[in-house]
């Protein structure tokens, strides 16, 4: 019983059943009111009735005539005659005074409520035409025998109200509750793994909000797993490649087949791999650095121009065995950033722009100032970039998937990462194609 007062669906109904009750509650209270304030009205009006019919008798009826049409008609119903000199009798006496009778001798009736001994009345009197007057006075006590014969009723009345409501609610929580119950199965079996599962948008309309909500994290995670699964294989099959050179070359030496003449250009092709190998660890470490919390800025002052032109005498020899042609132009401008960070950036950029040029193209390096940033361009001479390409230009490994068997890629890491370090440095980092051909990454950074 507590789980389930504790869940939706008992406190729907406990809400619902207390409301209900305070409603009965309030409405019996109020009905019983009225009901009684009704009957005494009611008991006035045959009073005041009676006494109008009795006061139109020849005068010569006696007090106990006119107690027993009384008693015929009414019922528990005492009267009183009052005579012309004053006088008043009838079992109905005790209860008059003598205003009551001064204004009944002048001709005026009487209509009130009165407290006597304890007791509460009703008392109606008429004057006579003779000019004496009749007095009818019938207790309370008698009327509300009537007021809890009704009160009984109503009290029925209410109780099967309550034991309605409380269906009512419990039919209520659980149309209400059930929705919920099904989005949350589905949100544990999407815990679980699994993905592409129907949604229905329920109602009432915040419901179907979180199963809307609910199919859109599912529709993401799916695009997510998707685009992670097509990394991983392909890290996979760029780390197999390396690693078969390097376990065959191995083989090969351990069996005898190097002659000792190729031992330096084996030894060549293995370091090649394994820095390519020490690459892919890298850049991964990378990307698991700027995830976490831990991955530090640290700003100072940068002459732009210096990191360029450093930059550019990194790369000239690289440029100049694969014969490309490298240009260095920037402003001299002074920024606060972290510049090894910058340099990184720079680095993979270039790095990205001498795997596509072909040899007599050129690779450009500018920096120019605009407003209060500092714009950081590196162009390519290659083929340039598709309106696809651009749209997933810095997706981890999306161009890397797309080119990686016609032409030569990279680990498919180095935009994603460059795109996370520009967006940490407070940057911007766009990709376009260069008016004179081949793509251009232009990087925005504020001057502090």
């Amino acid at each position: 019983m507590r789980a389930y007062l504790r869940s939706l669906r008992g406190r729907i109904t406990l809400v619902t059943v207390s409301v209900a009750m305070l409603a009965v509650l309030a409405t019996g209270l109020i009905s019983l009111q009225l009901v009684r304030v009704s009957t005494i009205n009611e008991a006035k009006a045959q009073l005041a009735a009676q006494a109008e019919v009795l006061s139109k008798l020849r005068a010569a009826a006696t007090i106990g005539d006119l107690s027993d049409r009384v008693k015929l008609a009414l019922g528990d119903t005492d009267v009183a005659l009052v005579r012309r000199n004053g006088q008043v009798v009838g079992g109905a006496a005790a209860y008059i005074d003598r205003a009551m009778v001064r204004r009944l001798l002048r001709g005026n009736p009487v209509s009130t409520v009165r407290r006597s001994d304890g007791e509460t009345v009703v008392i109606e009197g008429r004057a006579t035409p003779s000019g004496a007057a009749i007095v009818l006075v019938r207790s309370q006590a008698s009327l509300e025998r009537t007021t809890q014969q009704t009160a009984g009723r109503i009290l029925i009345a209410l109780l099967v109200g309550i034991f309605l409501a409380v269906i009512a609610g419990a039919l209520l929580a659980r149309w209400i509750a059930k929705p919920l119950v099904t989005t949350a199965a589905t949100a544990r079996r999407m815990a679980a793994g699994e993905r592409g599962l129907p949604i229905t948008a329920h109602r009432p309309t915040e419901i179907a909000d979180v199963a809307d909500a609910l199919a859109s994290l599912d529709h993401a995670l799916t695009t997510s797993e998707g685009r992670q699964r097509e990394f991983l294989l392909s890290i996979s099959h760029e780390l197999r490649t390396p690693l078969t050179a390097v376990r065959g070359y191995g083989e090969a030496m351990t069996d005898g087949l190097i002659h000792e003449a190729d031992i330096a250009s084996v030894g060549a092709t293995l370091v090649a791999e394994t820095e390519r190998l020490d690459r892919f660890v890298a850049d991964l470490l990378e990307l698991a650095r700027l995830e976490a919390d831990d991955f530090v800025i640290h700003r100072q002052a940068l002459d732009v121009a210096a990191l360029l032109d450093e930059a550019g005498q990194a790369w000239l020899g690289r440029c100049a065995t694969l014969g490309v042609a490298l240009a260095v132009t920037a402003d001299h401008t002074t920024i606060v950033t972290d510049g090894r960070r910058v340099r990184q950036v720079l680095d993979g950029l270039v790095e990205n722009a001498l795997r596509v040029t072909p040899a007599g193209a050129g690779v450009q390096l500018h920096a120019r100032t605009e407003g209060t940033d500092v714009v950081l361009e590196v162009r390519d001479g290659g083929p340039g970039l598709s309106a696809d390409d651009l749209r997933v230009a810095f997706e981890r490994g999306a161009l890397h998937a797309r080119y990686r068997d016609i032409r030569p890629v990279g680990t498919g890491l180095g935009l994603s990462i460059a795109s996370r370090l520009v967006s940490r440095l407070g940057g911007s980092i766009v990709a376009g194609n260069a008016p004179g051909g081949g793509a251009v990454f232009i990087v925005r950074l504020p001057a502090a």
